[in-house]
């Protein structure tokens, strides 16, 4: 093994107990390569879920790998604390820690992740500010293509793609578990990438021109997900331009199956989605492969690859690195988000950024119509279980900082005097900074009443749609924003709409489905539900609560989405929860699946 690998050497010995930086710093090298060591591990465990449809462990591995960073650096940091109480007293001694720690994992590949452990359990120990940084502080630097290092599989291309090429692409993972036909499946995939290629699909999913393919370039791993799992690569095309191939498999008690073919970016944008769950993946090298899917969605930031792949705390440095370099680039500066002003949440961005910044306010303004407030901490509660839950390609991920400092000039006056005011327990001025106590970030959208404002009407009725799918697969996840208000919802340039106000959220398993549909007209007498505890929900007051000002917006709303006017969808679902069912949820569209047809010559068409 190569010393570029990121596993080289092992755990290393924390060494003789002493207090020292040296001692101290070997003992927090040796938790780091533990902890990551326990989340390398991961993907092979998924891969081998998906083979034995072992669908809870997905899940468990999922929760797993979220809470991994969190406990060991929680656990080493009380540690320390205890052993030497008077260390978070001055940072003399840490800093001749941290040059100790620099020189032991100078080289490694994954340095950066080691630094941002160090720098965890520092802002543990102190309390102190978290400020952004450069990958270059790792050892690493800022490379997409490290020397030797080659994540993908290279396969021929030509005018057409063969059957025999599929074949090989389908072995990839090498499962345990057989493919039910992996014959018919390369014949099948083969033709669908062809039409693709000949401009024969539906659009947006056409490659475009008839087109050759210099060559298929294949990520030499699988990629695993709760029920399924994806061989994703690109097609090179003459001209330099990439184009994606993801292949989605699925299991079941006949074996593992193609189930869709995406070769356009929209599709592929879904899938890796930052409103999805991460993707474990059985390759450790996580810069290449970050640039690798960076290159066929190239309008996605690439921090938000790294954190789609599980790399959150690389996409956390990443995503700000993006933010400043948006700043200097632009000469833009924050302001408030254009929108609906928020009555929980001070919403802010620069117009050209692809980030919308969000501070919990310390008190709501006077709409806030939820009863008494319980507290900032309570929102941000809110906001950490979104990331750590499936969120079903509905909800925008969070990425939360604590103590953020930032430089005061970046804000608009008057942003800048809000947040002190209506957010001073969060927000402080320190000289030319603010500092942050907690600071969201999302992906930005455009709020759904913005767009349905100007929106063709084609596309207003599509956001339409998209947005009762939303509303559906978010009570499939036990996700109930019980403030149904569109302007809680966003919609993304291909069209999705996606929650991302999260202060109203409860589990839907909690809510009581009543209905005034059975009272007899005229009748005077407050309804029992009126006195019951908790969060009360009638299903016919869904169109009202969205605020769709078109008339005829709202009539297609219903004629396509009836059922979530009704008891019984609710009920039912509220059921199935209850029962311990996990509903399924869509992540690709019907028509990118494959069809299974075969004449008695055995010809694929």
């Amino acid at each position: 093994m190569n010393d570029r690998s990121p596993i080289a050497g092992g755990a290393r010995p924390a060494g003789a107990d002493g207090d020292g930086p040296a001692a101290l710093a070997r003992r927090v090298l040796a938790e780091f390569d533990a902890c990551y060591q326990q989340s390398r591990r991961i993907p092979g465990l998924a891969k081998q879920a998906f083979e034995d449809r072992d669908h809870a462990q997905s899940l468990d591995l999922s929760r797993r790998r979220l809470s991994i960073y969190g406990e060991s650096i929680h656990a080493l940091a009380r540690a320390i604390a205890a052993r030497d109480p008077g260390l978070a007293a001055t940072q003399d001694q840490w800093r001749r820690v941290e040059e100790a720690y620099l020189a032991m994992i100078e080289g490694r590949y994954e340095a950066d992740l080691a630094y941002a452990f160090i720098n965890s359990v520092q802002n543990q120990i102190y309390q102190g500010a978290w400020r952004p940084l450069d990958y270059a502080a790792g050892g690493n630097g800022w490379t997409r293509d490290g020397p030797g290092v080659t994540i993908h599989r290279e396969f021929p291309g030509g005018a057409a793609l063969t059957p025999a090429t599929l074949l090989e692409i389908l072995s990839i993972p090498g499962f345990a578990r057989a493919y039910q036909d992996q014959v018919e499946d390369a014949y099948l995939v083969a033709d669908r990438v062809n039409r693709a290629l000949r401009g024969e699909t539906a659009a947006p999913c056409t490659v475009g021109t008839v087109q050759t393919v210099r060559a298929v370039q294949m990520i030499d791993a699988g990629f695993y997900r709760n029920r399924g799992a994806y061989l994703v690569g690109r097609l090179a095309l003459d001209g330099g331009a990439f184009a994606p191939l993801v292949i989605a498999l699925l299991n079941d008690e006949n074996g593992i199956y193609v189930d869709a073919v995406l070769t356009c970016e929209a599709d592929s944008h879904n899938i890796f989605s930052s409103t999805l769950a991460n993707f474990h993946v059985t390759t450790p090298y996580y810069h290449e492969l970050a640039a690798f899917l960076h290159s066929i969605m190239p309008n996605r930031p690439v921090g938000l690859h790294y954190s789609t792949i599980g790399y959150n705390h690389v996409g956390k440095v990443a995503v700000m690195n993006d933010l400043r370099r948006e700043l200097d680039r632009s000469d833009e500066r924050f302001e408030l988000a254009v929108g609906f002003r928020g009555t929980v949440a001070i919403a802010f961005s620069a117009p050209s950024s692809a980030y919308t910044l969000k501070v919990i306010r310390d008190t709501p303004t006077k709409q806030y119509k939820w009863g008494a407030f319980a507290g900032v901490e309570s929102v941000l509660d809110k906001y950490r279980r979104v990331h750590e839950i499936n969120r079903t390609g509905s909800m925008l991920d969070n990425i939360i900082y604590y103590n953020l400092w930032l430089r005061a000039d970046w804000f608009d006056e008057a942003l800048r005097e809000e947040l002190l005011e209506d957010a001073g327990g969060s927000v402080a001025r320190d000289g030319e900074w603010l500092v942050f106590k907690h600071l969201i970030v999302q992906s930005k959208m455009i709020p759904l009443p913005v767009f349905l404002e100007a929106a063709p009407d084609d596309d207003a009725r599509t956001v339409i749609e998209n947005l009762g799918h939303c509303i559906k697969n978010n009570a499939a996840a036990n996700i109930f924003n019980k403030d149904l208000d569109g302007r809680n919802y966003g919609v993304s340039k291909h069209l999705k709409v996606y929650l991302f106000d999260y202060d109203a959220l409860e589990p839907f398993t909690d809510i009581k489905i009543r209905t005034n549909q059975d009272r007899v007209e005229g009748e005077e007498e407050v309804p029992a539900w009126f006195f019951e505890d908790g969060v009360i929900f009638l299903p016919e007051e869904v169109e009202v609560g969205l605020r769709i000002v078109s008339r005829d917006l709202r009539r297609h709303f219903r004629a396509i989405h009836a059922d979530l006017l009704t008891v019984d969808y609710w009920q039912s679902l509220q059921d199935d929860l209850l029962g311990g069912k996990v509903p399924s949820v869509s992540v690709y569209p019907d028509e990118r699946k494959l069809v299974r047809q075969i004449d008695r010559l055995g010809t694929y068409y």
